[in-house]
């Protein structure tokens, strides 16, 4: 059977906690399913339907917007992409989402995938890039790999769209940490128009912050920057009412999340044609730069011909 998101790489690893087992997509590259000891870590979807809302597809070599789809180069040459957010005007999620990855390498617990970034519309580099999922102890790994095989210095950021959870809980009765110390503030279209501190605001949801931040109240769409780095690592945790927790981290590139709360994510089982049951779902999104990184140059890495580039980013559960 062919699916919308096309070979699916399974993958399982024995741990102290019990099976990790996930599920990658050729499409996008994304994480269908992630579960320990037949606990899900992430909200899973079902084979016959596409991706909804972007779940766990790489976002190359932007993630988040580009407004109108306009940035303009180190040389001041405008470029204009192609727009992908119709309803606001922009470019959104980079080149790759709708793309087949080839199977590079595979084991029992990774798979290494990989897919050209052509020059095309508004961006005229060519990338070979690579993500290496691998399972662990403590959770997936995923690592990164950007090459530029051009010419011109080319623009990137990485950015990923996982929806966490700890499947024998309601998500709504999970708590988040977003461990980060400014919110980007937006204008109407989602883009950025400038930073505030989040000390005494809503957008506080730091650990020991006094705003409720169970998940069942709250409304988000929202980016934050100045992730703390910990120990070369960022982390944004959900945790279970028990203790357990469940950690999206990323290496000291990953300095800005978004975390996205949907009401309406299809439920298991739910007709391919969007009709049917629906859950509250969480994406926490690391990444390397936010929106419009291309024109404010915020988190930005230009990869110069033949170089590489380099980033981690995971999942990791603990108390399970």
């Amino acid at each position: 059977m062919t699916f919308p998101t096309g070979e699916q790489f399974e993958l399982a690893h024995q741990t102290p906690s019990g099976t990790l087992r996930a599920v990658i997509t050729e499409l996008g590259a994304g994480i269908r399913e992630l579960s320990i000891d037949g606990v899900d870590l992430v909200q899973g979807f079902d084979a016959e339907i596409p991706p909804p809302s972007c779940a766990g597809v790489v976002l190359m070599p932007w993630g988040n917007r580009i407004p109108d789809g306009v940035w303009v180069d180190a040389a001041g040459t405008s470029h204009q992409l192609a727009i992908t957010e119709v309803a606001l005007n922009n470019a959104i999620h980079g080149l790759l989402r709708f793309t087949a990855y080839r199977v590079i390498e595979q084991s029992e617990s990774s798979v290494t995938l990989g897919a050209h970034v052509f020059p095309q519309l508004g961006y005229p580099f060519h990338l070979d890039t690579t993500v290496r999922y691998e399972l662990g102890d403590g959770g997936l790994t995923a690592t990164h790999t950007v090459r530029n095989i051009g010419s011109g210095d080319a623009p990137v950021t990485i950015g990923t769209h996982p929806y966490p959870m700890i499947g024998d809980v309601p998500t709504e009765d999970l708590v988040l940490t977003v461990n980060a110390d400014t919110h980007i503030d937006v204008d109407a279209r989602l883009n950025p128009v400038g930073t505030t501190a989040v000390d005494g605001t809503a957008f506080d949801l730091r650990a020991g912050s006094p705003r409720s931040r169970r998940v069942g109240e709250l409304h988000l769409d929202d980016a934050w920057g100045d992730a703390h780095v910990v120990d070369g690592e960022t982390a944004h945790t959900l945790t279970a009412p028990d203790g357990r927790t469940v950690a999206v981290w990323g290496d000291e590139n990953y300095t800005f999340v978004q975390v996205y709360v949907s009401r309406n994510f299809p439920a298991r089982g739910a007709a391919a044609d969007g009709t049917g049951a629906t859950v509250t779902a969480i994406a926490i999104e690391p990444m390397t730069g936010p929106a419009n990184a291309y024109n404010t140059g915020a988190g930005l890495v230009h990869v110069a011909p033949g170089a590489e580039w380099v980033s981690q980013w995971g999942i990791r559960h603990s108390g399970f």
